[in-house]
């Protein structure tokens, strides 16, 4: 196995299974033996487990076992209930995660994730310390402050987020419906301009949009985030929480990639006064936004870090 992604490009993760996990039937994949410390990978939009083809195995051979689900609204998972919101919330994403541990029997494990994946990590760790035995997060600090979300970020930044806008629109939801692999393969090019991702890989990961919740759940996520949708009421004291931007106190490594086409790459001060317990945060170079299947190795050693 190479160190850097695409050893792994037409590989499929399976076999794929399912667990009730509180409103949803969660499918995950599982790797490395049952007894191992847990890792749990968390994939973003517009993503699915993949990208994770080439950290899994890393960590499976080291003797973790290792867990990588699909977020809802991607690929098998389903709520369970027809009547249930489609909610994309951030409190959703943490609760998520700790549900899925639950049905499991999981009581601790490690939290690594980017983009959607990274935001239900960090407030997995943010609200359930306990759960927590270390976070890996690209980007940093992803829990969202949505009392300041409508204040104008520099235009460059508002430029790159040119999917959130559209998204608020009506013409947004059918532009997702309609072109939802179109808009992610786009994203996947804008955000990682140094990744030359092939056809075949693009297809693995875009069969997961094909979800029936996947629209109504991104359009929710990029609404909710600026205070212009409402939430699932079953995560309001979650949301609460978060509101006040808490601290997290884990053992913790952030990420960035040098060439990530929609968060910057940063020297991590910003962020320094919300986590309590960083070890390291490491910029990485040629990776993108999509950091664990860009660059494996890198996002693999920082997870046998924490668990040294």
């Amino acid at each position: 196995m190479s160190d850097r992604g695409g050893s792994s490009q037409t590989q499929m993760m399976q076999p794929i299974k399912a667990v009730d996990a509180g409103v949803l039937s969660i499918a995950y994949v599982e790797s490395g033996p049952s007894d191992g410390p847990v890792v749990i990978l968390l994939h973003g939009y517009p993503y699915d487990i993949h990208s994770y083809v080439d950290v899994a195995p890393r960590l499976a051979d080291r003797g973790c076992r290792v867990i990588v689900p699909y977020v809802r609204g991607y690929g098998p998972t389903r709520f369970r209930d027809a009547s249930t919101p489609r909610s994309g919330q951030q409190a959703a994403m943490g609760a998520d995660l700790i549900a899925l541990m639950d049905a499991l029997a999981i009581p601790r494990a490690i939290f690594a994730g980017y983009d959607w994946g990274g935001r239900g990590a960090c407030i997995g760790a943010a609200l359930w310390p306990e759960r927590c035995a270390g976070l890996v997060a690209v980007n940093g600090y992803l829990i969202q402050d949505i009392a300041k979300a409508l204040k104008p970020a520099p235009v460059p930044q508002e430029f790159a987020f040119w999917y959130q806008w559209y998204f608020q629109t009506e013409r947004g939801r059918a532009g997702l419906a309609a072109h939802r692999a179109e808009i992610a393969r786009l994203l996947w090019q804008q955000w990682s301009p140094n990744w030359r991702f092939d056809d075949a890989t693009f297809a693995r990961s875009a069969a997961a949009f094909d979800n029936p919740d996947h629209v109504d759940v991104v359009i929710n996520s990029y609404r909710h985030r600026y205070g212009l949708a409402a939430g699932d009421p079953r995560y309001e004291e979650f949301e609460r929480r978060l509101a006040a931007q808490p601290v997290i106190t884990v053992p913790t490594i952030t990420l960035d990639g040098d060439s990530d086409g929609v968060i910057p790459a940063t020297d991590g001060r910003a962020h320094a006064a919300k986590f309590s317990n960083r070890i390291a945060h490491r910029v990485i170079p040629h990776a993108g936004h999509n950091l664990p299947q860009e660059e494996p190795a890198a996002f693999a050693a920082a997870i046998m870090e924490l668990l040294r």
